[in-house]
């Protein structure tokens, strides 16, 4: 079996940056353990399977697997996934009027929205398929710091404290002081595992950021999924959303920032998320970014 394959990075407009994803092309034909040894055989954060839709009034169906698991919903799959799509079927549409991408994903339906714009460069945006909810209780500072090679005092600023979220993938948010001490944070191989418990990961933040438009940068150090560090975590930015809304308390109406992450692994990317709160409450959340494509290729199985 010959199927075509697309390498992109995701949450950048230029080559080399942000997150590498590969997608392919026509999957229908390889089962789950295939389409995991091919995931393994690609070595990325992430690898986008594209199948027929279930409903045909749907663009495609996609499974999303790392080197070591499948996820029902990941942020630079979607976006890459989108972006690819409709510059293979509707490349006119895509610079005159933009293209609506719907995704059958594991999680449920993900609509994105895919424009070129004047530049050239190509933006997804899709709206996160559920909104952030608590995980389970936060490790506590202490522990955090010893299994990230910190000091409990580095942890926490302003009202932010450690935190768990998902918007249909779990992470541990880590709050830092500063950026010197995000930039310094190393998982402990033994500790790091056991204390992030059923969570993919761990997501530091600091308000200190390297470029002045963004607002929040960021690392995610990843748990059991086959990766060390993460350029870019789009299902982390959506359930960011929920951080933000807990100890930044904005007011009602539509927000949006950008996140930066990637920059200590020298993949910078940046993360557009959205959010509208009414009535105090959050009730809309949105990830964007833009994505370039690297490579085109064939795969025999």
């Amino acid at each position: 079996m010959r199927l075509r394959f697309f390498t992109l990075d995701v949450f950048t407009t230029r080559r080399f940056a942000g997150n590498p994803l590969a997608v392919v092309l026509g999957a229908d034909g390889l089962d789950s353990a295939t389409m995991q040894a091919v995931a393994r055989e690609f070595a990325l954060s992430e690898t986008v399977f594209a199948l027929e839709p279930r409903d045909p009034v749907n663009t495609a169906r996609i499974r999303i697997f790392t080197p070591l698991r499948e996820l029902p919903f990941a942020g630079h799959p979607t976006i890459g996934a989108a972006i690819l799509l409709a510059a293979q079927r509707a490349p006119e549409m895509l610079t005159r009027n933009g293209v609506v991408i719907a995704l059958e994903e594991e999680i449920g339906l993900v609509r994105c929205d895919v424009v070129r714009d004047a530049s050239g460069a190509v933006l997804a945006r899709f709206a996160a398929p559920r909104l952030p909810v608590r995980g389970a209780r936060a490790p506590d500072a202490e522990p955090l710091a010893r299994a990230l090679g910190l000091s409990a005092e580095e942890i926490g600023f302003g009202r932010h404290r450690p935190s768990s979220f998902s918007a249909g993938v779990e992470f541990v948010f880590v709050p830092l002081r500063s950026r010197a001490a995000l930039d310094r944070a190393r998982p402990d191989p033994a500790a790091f595992p056991a204390l992030m418990g059923e969570a993919v990961g761990a997501y530091l933040y600091t308000s200190e950021t390297v470029e002045p438009s963004s607002a929040v940068c960021a690392r995610m150090f990843a748990n059991g999924v086959g990766i060390g560090e993460d350029p870019a975590t789009g299902s982390a930015a959506a359930a960011f959303a929920g951080v933000a809304h807990t100890f930044e308390s904005p007011e009602d109406g539509e927000h949006e920032f950008v996140i930066e992450q990637g920059y200590a692994m020298g993949r910078p990317s940046r993360i557009i998320l959205g959010s509208r709160i009414e009535s105090g409450r959050l009730v809309a959340v949105t990830v964007a970014g833009h994505a370039v494509q690297i490579q085109r290729g064939d795969l025999d199985l």
